[in-house]
């Protein structure tokens, strides 16, 4: 079992940053992949950008150029560094990692991002 916990959400202006933190209770290096994931209200929860094992990164369309995700091996930690938020982007982000087996899934509680217009 794998425990992740999300941090770093919060109230921000349109065009305004913010940094989430997901710290996992095990070495990252046994995850395949991890990511972060997003659900407005009403909407399908969401990929919002994925890291590998081997650093490669992908990110949805509507935040490719605004949000960076990266990771800290030593901290176990990966982040996701939000840049000219827009209010469409308001959500509960979750983290998500991926382990080695097949179906290996493990998801954070979430945190809440509210950009205001």
């Amino acid at each position: 079992q794998v425990q992740l916990v999300e941090s770093g959400g919060g109230l921000v202006q349109a065009g305004g940053s913010l940094r989430l933190s997901c710290a996992a209770s095990r070495s990252i290096f046994s995850m395949n992949a991890m990511g972060w994931y997003r659900q407005a209200p009403g909407k399908q929860r969401e990929l919002v950008a994925h890291i590998t094992m081997g650093g490669s990164t992908n990110y949805a369309d509507s935040v490719k150029g605004r949000f960076t995700i990266s990771r800290d091996n030593a901290k176990n930690t990966v982040y996701l560094q939000m840049n000219s938020l827009k209010a469409e982007d308001t959500a509960v982000y979750y983290c998500n990692a991926a382990g080695l087996l097949p179906g290996t899934v493990y998801w954070g509680q979430g945190t809440q991002v509210t950009v205001s217009s």
